[in-house]
């Protein structure tokens, strides 16, 4: 037989049947009977609700490179799976915060704006080539080269998302532009020399297919160069200049290879002896009146083209417009936009204790759930949002908005009636403000700065005080909307001494006091055991009715190197 003992504990109960020491009477002392034992959490400094009521926060973070949506998708799938069956009778779950919704509704917006942009350039297009034939051939060019696009962008490993599909919007009013340029050679090959469609084609790209691959390496050469920018800009616009790259090669290999094809099968020589029908006498109009604008520039030009004074003077007036504009104009990195989430960052005075900021949030949640867009609120005490540490003077909060279309209210305007129903609250320091316009990108929207000291005496307080200074005048500057910050150089604190000479005298080391005060004050880490598969810490501390107060320190005990109990 193998010998085998049962190791650590894994049970309350095989903790309270420990035995402290054996009386002379014959009976034991068993840690139950000096102890409270419970299989309880690891630490007790934060409060999760959920409009209102008790929850348990879980807070996820992608990995990089991974793809937002599907791992929002796997989350649900897999919390609607637990919810089936693994939660108890009476619990649900909700999500908080969903990245995905504010995507979905960007991205379903782009792709409403990809089918006007096409309708938008498809009526140009007829509206100028007058033919439907004709219209057709450029049209055609505008699938195959998203479709193309969209291959050369899965070889590249790039996702659909807003800069992608923004340089698809962009690329539709470009893509069409060498496909249209073939067809009006080709058809002016066959209005002026009388070819036929496939002649007329032979012809015309003869004579344009140098200027098509020019033009086109002119304008890659544009986009291309901005892949190469190094920092975060390089990372946005990286995929959105190559996808328009990629749009703009594919449709100068459509203008030489498709476009050609299609005009030599579709178009066919026009009937002039044919009597306009309503649709023509609209583009007779049209073309008059178009034919008049054009002559007018015309006198223009030649009117200016010879007095070089006067064309220097307007370059220069658009030159200085341009440069006025651009310094007027606001500048920023990524506007913020509406995400249909209220962050809130709650700071207590120093040394608060996690209840108090607790009855903080309750007051918001309480403020917030009567505003008709709010749809949910949800509130962790003891956590900064912006910091991300632990500490019983932090709160943060998460205020889920309704849809877009069914709330009149923007962001902005809802943080400005928070701030305004919210700043009664005493005692805390309250902060509402969007998410970042990039996760990733700080904790929240706007810039995160430091304040450095380097006078190097260490002075907390002439730290806190010139922030505090540095604070103020950001307040008074119209482009800042808050300016906010965490550091507190006043938290409390109590200064211990030890009196080393009586401390000897009955035989207590200040290592022994230190160690005793850690444990029953502090918590003591004595062990610990595997549970459903996880790491469970053993922990000693003395109850919360004996370390409430600065005077329960004197009512405590240390053992000195005789084994008596000494008071402290």
């Amino acid at each position: 037989y193998v010998l085998r003992y049962t190791g650590k504990m894994f049970e309350p109960e095989q903790y309270r049947n420990i035995v402290l020491r054996a009386n002379p009477d014959g009976s034991v002392l068993k840690l139950k009977e000096v102890a409270d034992i419970e299989f309880g959490s690891l630490t007790y400094g934060m409060v999760s609700k959920e409009n209102g009521r008790p929850s348990a926060a879980i807070m996820l973070k992608q990995r990089p490179g991974s793809n937002a949506s599907e791992v929002i998708k796997g989350v649900k799938a897999r919390m609607a799976e637990l919810k089936a069956t693994s939660f108890p009778p009476g619990m649900t779950y909700s999500v908080a915060y969903d990245v995905s919704r504010f995507l979905d509704a960007s991205i379903h917006e782009v792709l409403k704006t990809l089918m006007e942009a096409f309708i938008l350039v498809f009526i140009v297009v007829f509206v100028f080539l007058q033919d439907f034939r004709s219209t057709l051939i450029p049209a055609l060019a505008v699938p195959v080269a998203l479709i193309g696009t969209l291959f050369i962008m899965s070889l590249l490993g790039f996702s659909i998302n807003l800069l992608t599909l923004f340089a698809l919007v962009l690329a539709i009013g470009i893509v069409v532009d060498d496909a249209i340029v073939v067809v009006e050679a080709v058809h002016a090959k066959m209005h002026h020399e009388h070819l036929g469609p496939r002649e007329a084609t032979f012809a015309a790209m003869h004579e344009i297919s140098g200027a098509i691959v020019a033009i086109t390496l002119v304008m890659t050469a544009v986009f291309v160069p901005t892949s190469f920018l190094s920092g975060p800009v390089g990372v946005f616009y990286r995929q959105f200049s190559l996808t328009l790259a990629s749009a703009i090669l594919i449709s100068a290999v459509n203008a030489l290879t498709l476009t050609p094809a299609l005009c030599s099968l579709l178009l066919k020589p026009v009937d002039e002896s044919k009597k306009p029908g309503l649709m023509g006498r609209f583009f007779n109009w049209f073309n008059a009146r178009y034919d008049n604008l054009a002559d007018g520039y015309q006198k223009v030009l030649r009117t200016v083209a010879h007095r070089r004074v006067v064309t220097l003077g307007a370059l220069l007036v658009f030159i200085g417009l341009a440069y006025g504009t651009s310094r007027i104009l606001p500048a920023g990195f990524i506007p913020t936009e509406d995400q249909g989430m209220i962050y809130v960052n709650v700071t207590t005075p120093a040394g608060a204790t996690v209840e108090r900021t607790e009855e903080v949030l309750d007051q918001i949640q309480k403020i917030a759930a009567k505003l008709k867009p709010v749809e949910s609120v949800s509130t962790l005490a003891g956590y900064s949002l912006l910091n991300d540490v632990a500490g019983s003077t932090y709160g943060m909060g998460m205020i889920n908005l309704a849809a877009w279309e069914e709330r009149e209210q923007s962001v902005d305007e809802l943080i400005a009636e928070l701030r305004e129903k919210t700043k009664g609250i005493a005692d805390a320091q309250i902060e509402f403000f969007p998410p970042p316009a990039v996760p990733g990108f700080g904790n929240a929207s706007g810039v995160e700065l430091r304040v450095l000291d380097k006078s190097g005496t260490g002075n907390l307080q002439r730290t806190a005080d010139v922030t505090k200074d540095f604070l103020a005048a950001l307040g008074k500057t119209p482009a800042v909307g808050s300016a906010f910050t965490n550091y507190d150089a006043n938290f409390p604190q109590y200064l211990i001494h030890v009196d080393q000479e009586q401390a000897a005298k009955k035989g207590v080391t200040v290592d022994q006091a230190m160690s005793t005060l850690q444990t029953l004050i502090g918590s003591y880490y004595a062990s610990n055991f595997i549970r459903f598969g996880q790491l469970y810490k053993v922990m000693v501390q003395a109850g919360p009715e004996y370390r409430a107060n600065p005077e329960d320190l004197l009512k405590l005990y240390v053992k000195n190197n005789r084994g008596e109990l000494v008071p402290y």
